[in-house]
């Protein structure tokens, strides 16, 4: 069995174990294979020099040359051919670049193992249906992102009685209705199945911001979740205080604070991050994250604030080995009260948010009830 298929294995009891030699060597093979199988990848390696025979230890990895996500939405890297790619998803975005990752069936194999096992950890999975209610755009034929592929994966957690989609497909763009929302969580409220939600953040924080001025409340289901991912793209200006934001779920949906899930990752890097109970972004066995210097991308000490640099052997398709993103974050390595051992991340703003087009950059539109 390879490292990186070992690696992939680890039980989900474990899965906030980290330890750095099998991670090591199942990057040693990564990289490895990338070099072997893509030309642009392994000429960008032979730029500076780098062979991946250097990555001997952990520290090694801090010198692995990177890949930005601006770069990969500006170039298609790819170690197979396309026809191997059994799905293709691109980064969000409804206009401007976006990234564009194929996924083979080794990769495809990998992520079911995290998926599985992260699901188990934070108790995601169960038999009894649930009705879904999905911040996101509808899936469509035309709607090839990511974001949209991992809400719509996200309902197979339990069984879907029902999904309503908080932003619907129209022959002239994507529109948004509070009152379709509204419409369905009054439907659910009524439901013997609970519901779960799905989807960015500022949709649904946006939407308790609509019910609390219009004095707007229901009762969910015992057993219902409200989950969010994708993160606050332009809106970190407007991200609230998370207490708020627990305060407005269990006001308006009676929701408690521990039925609250967050989510974090991106197309470049599709490794499941899950919050805990203390709502902190623990890192799992199959990734690592590098905080680099925004000036000199020199890697700093945990606790400092930089540019987050994401690290996983799972792909096998596109060489998405170490990629630096626009966000800053900062790394935190001290106990946490929920028990799992690995430091966890904090994602504290992104870079240049006035220049970034994303999924959710028509959100502004959409709220004031215009189509983009």
């Amino acid at each position: 069995m390879s490292s990186t298929s070992r690696l992939f294995s680890t039980g989900a009891r474990h899965i906030y174990d980290t330890g750095d030699r099998l991670f090591t060597d199942a990057m040693r093979e990564n990289v490895t294979y990338h070099c072997k199988n893509c030309n642009e990848y392994r000429q960008i390696l032979s730029e500076r020099g780098y062979s991946p025979d250097r990555i001997k230890s952990f520290d090694d990895l801090a010198e692995l040359p990177f890949l930005t996500t601006l770069y990969l939405k500006r170039h298609k890297l790819t170690s197979l051919p396309d026809k191997k790619l059994i799905i293709k998803a691109t980064s969000s975005g409804t206009s401007g670049s976006r990234s564009l990752v194929g996924f083979d069936l080794k990769s495809l194999m990998l992520g079911k193992d995290m998926v599985i096992n992260v699901g188990l950890y934070h108790r995601l999975w169960s038999a009894r249906p649930a009705n879904y209610l999905i911040f996101g755009y509808e899936i469509s034929k035309t709607n090839t992102t990511a974001v949209s592929k991992t809400a719509y994966g996200f309902t197979f957690f339990a069984p879907a009685a029902h999904r309503e989609y908080a932003i619907k497909t129209e022959a002239d763009g994507f529109t948004l209705s509070w009152d379709s929302v509204l419409a369905a969580l009054e439907r659910y409220s009524a439901s013997p199945f609970p519901m779960r939600t799905i989807g960015f953040p500022s949709y649904t924080f946006f939407l308790l911001e609509h019910m609390e001025k219009n004095g707007i409340r229901f009762k969910m289901p015992k057993g219902s979740l409200l989950t969010v991912g994708g993160g606050w793209k332009q809106f970190y200006t407007q991200k609230p205080d998370k207490r708020r934001f627990y305060e407005l779920a269990k006001e308006h949906l009676g929701i408690d604070e521990n039925c609250i899930v967050e989510f974090f990752g991106a197309v470049e890097h599709p490794i499941l991050y899950t919050d805990c109970r203390c709502h902190h972004f623990h890192i799992p066995v199959y990734s690592r994250v590098i905080i680099r210097d925004p000036d000199t991308l020199i890697p700093v000490k945990n606790g400092e604030v930089g540019i987050v640099d994401l690290l996983t052997p799972m792909m096998h398709g596109c060489p998405l080995s170490s990629i630096v993103t626009d966000d800053l974050g900062v790394i935190h390595d001290e106990p946490c009260p929920c028990g799992a051992k690995s430091p966890w991340l904090e994602i504290i703003g992104r870079v240049g948010v006035s220049g970034i087009v994303t999924c959710a950059a028509g959100a502004e539109t959409l709220l004031k009830g215009e189509n983009v």
